[in-house]
């Protein structure tokens, strides 16, 4: 019998502890009776994610989380799928399911090869076998295996899927077993079915909605929302794809492979340009007249900027004068700054911005008026008047981006006809596989990662810290208003990750290992070694991607 112990360090009990060598994060977990404000799900071991499976055989720091941090609530959705693929796989031997993406604050599902409609009576036939399978609490346990010989249990089922695993080049690869039925997902899941308690499955369009657990209070479920105009796109590019035979990542990295690639970097490059030149169009030919404020929002590293210009080209074209005006440059000076809940000055509050100066300057434009545009110094924090005037001929139309573009307060004495609302945002285009989705805020992520390293002198480490207040400043000023659009653009390109790839890897990779940051920076890194590297000299020098890679032809 082994009496040899281990020693742990465990971050919620700010203590030392000693256990047996080879006990696992469940039994540590249990022993030291930790009271977490949610169900735990999953551990951060030297700062990576780890199953409460796992087994400690030395010293290690040791962090048990649950579903209110994004690491556990990532943890327990994967586990949430993999049980609603099981439900399916029983019920319905032959049928694939597939797990779209996310949308109205969960994740669209379909089901291919199921024989018949789907149905809201199937719908809940499912649900009540993911009941089921929840409450007989089953094992899910972690496996490895030879490349080789996961790639023939993955065939042996109606609906394997061994793409993936063909092109990774890994000689072993984990998946995860529940009795008899196996599947793949990109980081850990929960030890049973048994940890699952809150979710719902409803008829969703021609598919599912799989809901999950709220992101701040995971004892209840997530509000529905709609996002009809969102779905639209996400919808569009899926028929892309499939037009262009790429669903996943492997169909990717094949073609990749077979030299295909430089026709999907013009082609992908073509779809854009053609949606631009179409926005441009409903613009310049609105029913009600060309409106003389065009509106453009989007999350953080969206491709705001790059877009903005080349609709300003496009419409140039069609015999417009585009004028931009800088929502920047109505900051109210710093002192006048709201400050956010900690004390610290909030500069994506709307009233951040001068509403008053901004909405009578936009009317007198308006009435044909010249006005003199404000500077602002973000050094000092001060606002300026330095003689730039602006007055609108017939044909001049305002572009204005900023990230309050959709929010109905920013000008509400602007008549709704003059206005005409995009909204930007990087949306994911291809999927890992049937069962693993890429999050949209993973390609605005990355893209931020190395802007900031490239052009503001920021550290991968900086930037990921920044990332809980940028994205609590989108759900409550960017995201609410995003079905207010009267268009949208998706500025993701399907080989964009394959070139980000070989420009954030390095950056990440200088992110300390014993930080809490690093969580994030492993975590990208394992996500970008699904892609293939690919060269970036066939992008055009007007790419939105050249905003965050450099080469753009564009000044910013």
């Amino acid at each position: 019998m082994d009496t040899r112990t281990v020693t742990i360090y465990c971050k919620n009990t700010k203590k030392y502890h000693d256990f047996p060598v080879g006990s696992s994060l469940l039994e540590i977990y249990n022993a030291l009776q930790i009271k977490l404000p949610y169900q735990v799900v999953a551990a951060r071991v030297n700062y990576k994610v780890e199953d409460l499976n796992f087994l400690v055989y030395k010293p290690k720091d040791i962090e048990f989380i649950d579903a209110s941090v994004p690491s556990g609530m990532r943890c327990y959705v994967r586990t949430l799928s993999m049980v609603l693929s099981c439900a399916i796989h029983e019920l319905y031997p032959y049928a694939d399911l597939r797990i779209e993406h996310p949308i109205s604050k969960g994740y669209y599902c379909t089901i291919d090869k199921l024989g018949q409609i789907l149905t809201p009576d199937i719908v809940l036939n499912i649900k009540e076998r993911m009941l089921q399978i929840i409450q007989e609490d089953r094992d899910i346990i972690c496996e490895e295996k030879q490349t080789k010989e996961v790639i023939k249990l993955f065939r042996s089922r109606t609906d394997g899927e061994t793409t993936l695993f063909e092109t990774l080049g890994n000689p072993y690869c984990r998946y995860f077993r529940m009795g008899d039925f196996v599947d793949y997902y990109n980081g850990v899941l929960m030890p049973s079915t048994g940890y699952l308690s809150v979710f719902d499955l409803i008829p969703y369009y021609d598919g599912m909605l799989l809901q999950i657990p709220n992101r701040v209070n995971p004892i209840k479920i997530e509000d529905r929302i709609a996002q009809d105009k969102m779905f639209g796109i996400f919808n569009e590019f899926v028929g892309w794809n499939r037009l262009m035979n790429i669903n996943n990542v492997g169909e990717f990295n094949i073609a990749c492979k077979n030299n295909k690639m430089f026709n999907l970097i013009k082609l992908a490059e073509a779809l854009h340009e053609k949606k631009i030149a179409q926005i441009a169009d409903m613009i310049s030919h609105h029913p009600n007249g060309c409106p003389k404020f065009i509106l453009i929002a989007g999350p953080s590293s969206s491709g705001k900027t790059t877009f903005s210009k080349r609709l300003a080209i496009q419409l140039m074209v069609n015999g417009l004068n585009p004028v931009p005006i800088s929502m920047d440059n109505y900051f109210v000076n710093r002192e006048e700054t709201p400050r956010d809940e900690n004390g610290d000055w909030d500069f994506e509050d709307l009233h951040a911005l001068d509403l008053p100066l901004f909405n009578q300057q936009l009317q007198d434009l308006l009435a044909g008026k010249e006005v003199q545009t404000p500077t602002f110094n973000f050094e000092i924090g001060k606002r300026s008047f330095n003689g730039e005037k602006i007055k609108l001929n017939d044909n001049n139309i305002i572009i204005l981006e900023g990230i309050h573009a959709l929010n109905p307060e920013l000008m509400p004495d602007i008549p709704s006809k003059e206005t005409f609302k995009i909204y930007v945002s990087a949306l994911t285009t291809i999927n890992i596989d049937n069962h693993n989705w890429i999050p949209t805020t993973d390609i605005r992520l990355l893209r931020r990662i190395i802007r900031d390293y490239r052009y503001r002198n920021y550290s991968a480490r900086e930037t990921i810290a920044r990332v809980p207040s940028i994205r609590r400043g989108e759900e409550k000023w960017i995201f609410p208003y995003q079905e207010n659009a009267d268009v949208m653009f998706n500025s993701a390109l399907l080989f964009e990750l394959a070139v980000l790839k070989r420009h954030a890897e390095p950056i990440l990779a200088e992110v300390p290992k014993y930080c809490d940051e690093y969580t994030e920076a492993h975590r990208l890194l394992k996500f970008l070694n699904y892609f293939v590297s690919i060269p970036e000299r066939e992008i055009p020098p007007t790419s939105l991607l050249r905003e965050f890679v450099g080469g753009s032809s564009f000044r910013y």
